[in-house]
């Protein structure tokens, strides 16, 4: 009996070993974003959903744990989870960055490639840091409205919320404006918390302030879409340009298609940047690549001549 009870624990050994061989050699990296509670949002989502599509597809051997969060509490608890499955790497595109840098440091400290999308974290302990380059975001913007107007006329501009990453566009933008277009008097700015609602309350309290805006700068293609509604609703006629920003597909296909026709432009700030920190995780686990500190993805202008090129079918953003 004693034989038999032993011949079956080693079967049970090496059957064990045999279907855990797979997983075994499995690199695997565990990707956390917030919820797609707004448009740009969803468009990270959605591209994180399309490259784990891809990375697994190709590599067997590769998995991608994808997580979303409601807010920075319930991020840290997904990472949290994500150690506990013995990913080998994480990326992490913060809700607040605050809460998460202690979880993504002891993620650190166990030896994990940490990649840290868009928002910084206080203590940089990550091995790759990918954004976008929000004071180009604002200095293409600038430059897209004070060409669209002439070099000349009084605008005004929404911005996002009071933060590093708002500050650094606004910056771009008053910055530029004040070298390349001095005659562009800027009137007021207003914060419009990325939210369309927002956006639209906020433009109506400019249009009601001031009897004459030639251009209007909404830092985000969803503050547009309320800037735009509250100016129709105005039955205003004398804002001749609106520029956005982020790169929303019904904010490009607005530029390509010319209607409403004061919509001219908007500038990139691409979702697909958590890509770069899904693929900096994979290459560095696969290959052994060890990725640049940092990689910062520029903003462009897109406008009607060029909107096609930044049209993606299936994106939510």
């Amino acid at each position: 009996m004693k034989k038999i009870l032993a011949l079956l624990v080693l079967c049970a050994a090496v059957l064990f070993t045999l279907c855990g061989c797979g997983d075994a050699g499995k690199k695997k990296i565990g990707v956390s974003v917030p919820a797609a509670t707004h448009g740009w949002a969803a468009g990270v989502v959605w591209n994180a959903e399309q490259m784990k599509k891809e990375l697994e597809e190709k590599n067997p051997d590769c998995e991608v744990v994808l997580v979303t969060a409601k807010d920075a509490a319930d991020q840290v608890n997904g990472i949290e989870n994500m150690l506990m499955q013995n990913v080998d790497a994480i990326v992490v595109m913060a809700q607040d960055p605050v809460p998460l840098a202690n979880v993504c440091k002891r993620a650190k400290d166990q030896g994990k490639f940490v990649a840290i999308v868009s928002n910084p974290l206080s203590e940089r302990v990550e091995d790759v840091f990918v954004n976008g380059d929000n004071r180009s975001f604002g200095v293409e913007a600038a430059r897209a409205l004070g060409n669209e107007l002439k070099g000349q006329g009084k605008i005004v501009f929404l911005r996002g919320m009071p933060c590093p990453i708002d500050n650094d566009r606004a910056g771009g933008f008053l910055d530029t404006l004040k070298a390349e277009f001095p005659a562009v008097i800027v009137l007021e700015s207003a914060d419009a918390y990325w939210n369309t609602e927002k956006g639209m309350m906020a433009m109506e309290l400019l249009l009601q302030k001031h009897p004459q805006i030639d251009g209007v700068w909404a830092g985000d293609d969803d503050v547009l879409l309320g800037a735009i509604k509250a100016f129709q609703k105005s039955g205003r006629n004398d804002v001749k340009v609106f520029v956005g920003g982020g790169g929303a597909q019904s904010v490009v296909k607005m530029v390509a298609d010319g209607n409403p026709a004061v919509v001219k432009a908007t500038v990139t700030y691409p979702p697909e940047m958590i890509c770069a920190g899904i693929r900096a995780a994979f290459d560095f686990l696969k290959n052994g690549k060890t990725p640049e500190k940092e990689i910062i993805i520029p903003s462009k202008i897109i406008t009607k001549k060029n909107a096609g090129d930044f049209i993606h079918a299936g994106s939510p953003y």
